[in-house]
């Protein structure tokens, strides 16, 4: 039988996943000589690939001496550590990779928890040792105290280390010794790792850690075969998380070979299969021999904790540039999001056009829209709103940590703005570059919208790192943005002399020659109140004509809001309109004078 080894690789955003995962592929022959390489070719989707992050996990697979190894490729970033903590389930170690100059970081602390909780040995990878700010041993050091505050056991501390460059696909075990290739790596992983064992014979035994769509032949289940082997063209039975059991005979069976999936008409114990031929099948599910009903415990997502409601766009500009516009439209994406988005819950809005959709933070609800940008939807996008949980009948709200750096000089500022909103400071430490490092406990609701706020307070200096940590009691009413907004009263283009004249009332979003329309908010006011102005007016010009009288028109730079800075921005009284040329800023109620009365 084939040795059969699952390894997941996982780490903090941009620390390496890909590119390691890309030398680890380029060096065990993955490709032909002449097929030409793409970084970080496991980033395949558009947003992966602009972003420089891993959003969705994927599988790959390579041989190595006489042992096949699955890599699976994880998401960094917080938002989408629903995919993290299923993956943990297929596989028999991770490689924890490690910047060897920022250190552990917030997603470092969740990943390894995941990893220390399903009582995985890790393998830890030390990356960027070229760079000059390196400092590896000490690296090490924090990662073995992280090990500690897991509580981790003593096997478990005991796990290997390596020093690499990913980007060169360059790894060795000590510091004094250049690496040449990977090897070593790939060398620990087997000395470290025994293969899965298990008997052909056995009844199959097989768990849905993960769920794919094509659009021939559906919704596809992933995942590992614990016990036994599966043929295509068998039927099975299917136990669904809820103990429901049903018969279904599989369509497709695939396994990975280097970055391709490949038709198979057997796979045995231990491989990482992908299967065809259940439309309702779901994340948690046992496949089972036909007949024998032997699940595994069901796998358990955590709940969302942010919720927007997404809206039919309602504004005099709807339908210019979209071609999906409706509340069928939106249905029919949010339906087809949910096949393989199981972070993701989507309810219907009494009374309105509208989804109510919640997930595990704003860049896993923004990613999804800004899809749907890109495919042509229009809609319109509330304020995000956190999730609350009633626990022994008492509020408690979603708290996260925050990891900044920050230049000493702006660290009082932040201190200051983080403590209004909230959060409480845990750590503080003086670095040695003038640099200090603080730790925040702060609660989500405060942090939603302060990211803006950070940049400008710091110069855009400072660097903020956010990760869900966990419920904490409600902590009540916090401040909400300082400054009111400049909002249309007229239909029609902007002109660049009525622009020119409301610079001194605040930040413009748009340029001359701008459409806008009542109710659209184009500026940041300079005082807490909003303002209605006219953009559309000219000049009066008159029959005397006088030299000098004319001024020069030089207008600032407008400041251009991308998705998610416009969803931070915005409070409960305004949407987004999302289209898939422009993204706008709007009232909910158009008319100034509805909206005056609304607010008395």
């Amino acid at each position: 039988m084939e040795k059969i080894i699952n390894i997941a690789v996982v780490a903090h955003v941009d620390a390496g996943k890909s590119t390691l995962v890309d030398a680890l592929l380029e060096q065990n022959g993955v490709f032909n000589n002449h097929e030409e390489l793409t970084e970080r070719v496991m980033d395949s989707n558009d947003l992966e690939r602009e972003r420089g992050i891993t959003i969705y996990s994927k599988n790959c697979a390579i041989r190595y001496k006489d042992y096949k190894i699955n890599i699976v490729d994880t998401p960094g970033h917080a938002d989408f550590s629903s995919e993290v903590e299923r993956i943990m389930k297929t596989v028999d170690t991770v490689v924890l990779l490690v910047d060897s100059a920022e250190g552990p970081m917030p997603q470092t602390r969740f990943v390894l928890k995941k990893a220390l909780e399903q009582n995985l040995k890790p393998i830890l990878f030390i990356n960027k040792i070229d760079k000059k700010d390196a400092r590896p041993e000490e690296v090490v050091d924090m990662t073995f105290n992280l090990f500690m505050e897991l509580n981790a056991t003593d096997e478990q501390l005991d796990f290997p280390i390596i020093y690499g460059i990913a980007k060169e696909g360059k790894a060795t075990l000590a510091l004094d010794k250049e690496g040449t290739d990977i090897s070593p790596l790939l060398e620990v992983i087997i000395n470290q790792v025994e293969p899965f064992k298990g008997n052909e014979n056995d009844n199959l035994q097989f768990q849905i850690s993960n769920l794919g769509y094509d659009d021939y032949i559906g919704r596809l289940g992933i995942g590992r075969i614990n016990k036994g082997k599966i043929k295509n063209g068998e039927t099975v039975t299917l136990v669904k998380n809820d103990g429901t059991i049903s018969s279904f005979r599989i369509s497709k069976l695939y396994v990975n070979e280097g970055i391709k999936k490949v038709e198979k008409d057997i796979a045995y114990f231990g491989d990482i299969v992908t299967i065809a031929g259940c439309p309702d099948i779901s994340i948690g599910d046992t496949i089972c021999e036909k007949g024998d009903i032997n699940p595994l415990p069901p796998i358990i997502i955590e709940r969302p904790t942010l919720s927007m409601n997404f809206l039919v766009n309602s504004s005099p500009f709807a339908g210019k540039s979209g071609k999906f516009l409706t509340t069928r439209h939106i249905k029919e994406r949010l339906e087809k999001e949910l096949e393989t988005n199981v972070g993701l819950q989507v309810e219907e809005l009494s009374g309105t056009d509208g989804y109510k959709v919640s997930g595990r933070g704003e860049l896993h609800l923004s990613i999804l829209l800004e899809n749907m940008r890109r495919e042509g939807y229009e809609l319109s996008v509330s304020k995000p709103e956190v999730l609350f949980e009633n626990i022994d009948n008492k509020k408690y709200e979603p708290f996260e940590r925050v990891i900044i750096n920050v230049p000493q000089d702006y660290s009082g500022t932040v201190i200051n703005d983080l403590q209004e909103r909230k959060g409480s400071l845990e750590v503080i430490t003086n670095n040695e570059d003038n640099f200090v490092h603080l730790e925040f406990s702060a609660p989500t609701r405060g942090l939603i919208g302060y990211r803006s706020s950070f940049i400008t307070n710091t110069k855009g200096e400072g660097i903020m790192v956010r990760s869900f940590d966990t419920y904490k009691p409600y902590v009540g009413p916090i401040a909400r943005r300082k400054n009111g907004v400049l909002v249309s009263m007229e239909n029609g283009k902007a002109l660049g002399y009525s622009l020119w004249n409301l610079e001194d009332r605040g930040t413009l979003f748009i340029d001359p020659a701008t459409d806008v329309y009542v109710g659209m908010i184009i500026g940041i006011h300079n005082r807490d109140n909003d303002l209605d102005v006219n953009p559309c007016k000219n000049k009066n010009l008159t029959n005397t004509r006088s030299s000098g009288s004319d001024e020069a028109i030089n207008l600032t730079k407008p400041k251009k809001m991308t998705l998610e800075e416009a969803l931070e921005f915005i409070e409960d009284d305004e949407y987004v309109e999302i289209t898939p040329t422009d993204i706008r800023l709007r009232k909910k109620i158009l008319d100034p004078k509805f909206r005056f009365k609304n607010k008395n």
